[in-house]
């Protein structure tokens, strides 16, 4: 089968492939016009709006999913203990709602507001306002809702609204690919914008450099898609069972079934994959199990033998008093 764009990027991206020289140029240009960029909003040239609440952002500097979601779920459960009242904002990615800002509940359409803020709605059980204007969606937000802080999922590089804490998320295996900028690379923003964050949070393991703090995100139950029936992972090992995932590295997916003990034929879909129900539908009555993000938008087609592993973020206890303190010295007006 004939390989897709992205998958033939990514493979020169993460696998030490030869780039065309043709393309460095590209590349070059597409960093001086980011550095441009941030200059301009340093010096207050190009707009930056500071919202009345702290703002935490959550991104990072590659393309592709690195587990930024799994993260701002528990920043938000951290933030709940700790007697504050967050609201969480997102672009909305791959949504198709024009009237923006737009608010999202557990039972959004998304393929309106985008599959990643639907799952935000139904883990974060608190307000969330997607729209790319991420100034405009925080005013909507606090103009609604009697919330405190504010928590972006995604938006390192939307400097447009002006942020309190930074946290980038980077994946533990692959990290930073060959080094490069897009196109030639899978870098949003030269490496060097790494130093200027808050946090540095290594995902899935990997070798942790000075500073950054490890994350582990795993799941022990499968959720059944029509009739929300929970079973132990363990129950399904040494099943034959089908995966399918259209996520930013479906491999970690696959990867934490194989370690389960599962069996499983895998099928890897783009990110934000619009699915079908023909692509679910195997004729051989085995388990089909795919990610929480890919189950928001296939319940509507989803049978008895369909299935979703919700996963949680686990970080050192150390990180959750070291943020509420970095909050607590952070001034607003």
């Amino acid at each position: 089968m004939k390989k897709s764009l992205t998958r033939w990027l990514e493979d020169a991206w993460y696998k030490e492939m030869y780039v065309s020289a043709w393309f460095m140029p590209l590349s070059m240009f597409y960093v001086d016009a980011i550095r441009l960029r941030r200059f301009l909003y340093a010096k207050g040239w190009l707009k930056s709006d500071r919202l009345p609440v702290p703002v935490i952002v959550v991104g990072n500097i590659t393309v592709g999913g690195t587990g930024k979601t799994p993260l701002v779920v528990w920043l938000v459960e951290c933030l709940k203990r700790q007697g504050y009242t967050p609201g969480v904002i997102s672009r909305g990615y791959a949504g198709k709602e024009e009237q923006q800002p737009k608010p999202v509940t557990a039972d959004s359409d998304p393929a309106v507001v985008g599959d990643e803020a639907v799952l935000l709605a139904r883990r974060c059980s608190c307000p969330v306002v997607v729209s790319p204007d991420r100034p405009a969606a925080g005013r909507y937000l606090l103009a609604h809702h009697p919330c405190d802080i504010i928590v972006s999922d995604d938006g390192l590089q939307h400097y447009a609204l002006q942020r309190d804490i930074e946290i980038a998320v980077i994946d533990g295996q692959r990290r930073f690919g060959n080094g490069y900028c897009l196109p030639v690379g899978p870098l949003r923003e030269p490496q060097e914008r790494i130093k200027q964050v808050d946090w540095v949070i290594v995902n899935g393991g990997g070798e942790l450099l000075e500073g950054e703090l490890p994350m582990q995100c795993s799941g022990r139950e499968l959720v059944n898609l029509q009739s929300g029936e929970r079973k132990a992972l363990t129950e399904f090992a040494g099943q034959t069972c089908h995966a399918v995932a259209g996520i930013g590295n479906p491999q970690r997916f696959f990867q934490s079934l194989l370690a389960a003990g599962l069996q499983c034929s895998a099928k890897a879909y783009p990110d934000h994959y619009a699915y079908t129900a023909a692509d679910l539908a195997f004729k051989d009555g085995r388990p089909v199990i795919m990610t929480e993000k890919d189950a928001v938008k296939c319940a509507p087609f989803a049978g008895a033998q369909h299935w979703y592993l919700p996963i949680s973020a686990e970080l050192p206890a150390e990180f959750s008093d070291n943020l509420l303190s970095l909050l607590k010295s952070k001034r607003h007006g």
